[in-house]
């Protein structure tokens, strides 16, 4: 079965992200490497799919994957973030459908924790893989990013921001309540606040790309 994926093209970067498998996005100078660069990361996203006990498909090629839609990209695409949302992250979302991205979603989380946890204390390889953030600043702006995702999603964050775990609780929360059509407990005033799937993209990409980033700079011949 063809992986679906969704093409953000701007004028000198695109991003191909597979909508069923969120983390497993990458970009390039054009949408062909973009593409190229997904099919060549399927054997590390796989790891998580393990991880999450989501069977993952056994081809996964470039004549696997399927653009399904491309969308324009702007100034977020240039920059190197999968900022433009496909149609379908409209779609009502299924109960069983959202366990299973969850799912996904924590294994990425996972996946980002145990990677920051092996490299404590490593001193990170410079260069452009990264530049030159240690493992400490990467957490803290992964720690950053998602109470920014948090927000994103309608729920007021607490100031000062929570813990991990729990932005991440909530993050879950916020998803299913937005899922089931119900109102947050705590809700905040963003204009538009994020349809739950690309939510779900949008956060797992970050913390898989800092993950697989400190996974690089910290490996013997990364």
């Amino acid at each position: 079965m063809a992986v679906q994926v969704v093409l953000e093209v701007a004028a000198k970067r695109s991003f191909a992200s597979a909508l069923e498998w969120p983390g497993w996005s990458r970009g390039g100078r054009s949408p062909d490497e973009a593409l190229e660069r997904l099919a060549a990361y399927a054997d590390r996203y796989a790891v998580v799919a393990t991880r999450a006990h989501v069977r993952f498909p056994a081809s996964t090629g470039v004549a696997d994957l399927e653009v399904v839609q491309r969308v324009r990209g702007g100034r977020g695409t240039e920059f190197g973030v999968p900022g433009a949302t496909a149609s379908v992250e409209s779609e009502p979302l299924a109960p069983r459908e959202l366990k299973r991205l969850v799912a996904l979603l924590e294994a990425v989380w996972t996946t980002f924790d145990r990677a920051a946890g092996a490299a404590e204390g490593v001193h990170l390889r410079l260069g452009p893989r990264g530049g030159g953030r240690q493992v400490p600043k990467i957490v803290g702006h992964v720690h950053e990013a998602e109470a920014a995702y948090l927000h994103q999603l309608g729920w007021k964050v607490p100031n000062p921001r929570p813990p991990m775990a729990d932005l991440r609780r909530s993050f879950v929360e916020a998803l299913r309540l937005r899922a089931a059509g119900t109102p947050l407990p705590e809700p905040n005033k963003v204009h538009s606040p994020w349809e739950p799937r690309y939510a779900i993209r949008r956060s797992a990409w970050h913390a898989l790309d800092h993950a697989w980033e400190i996974e690089d700079r910290s490996s013997p011949g990364g």
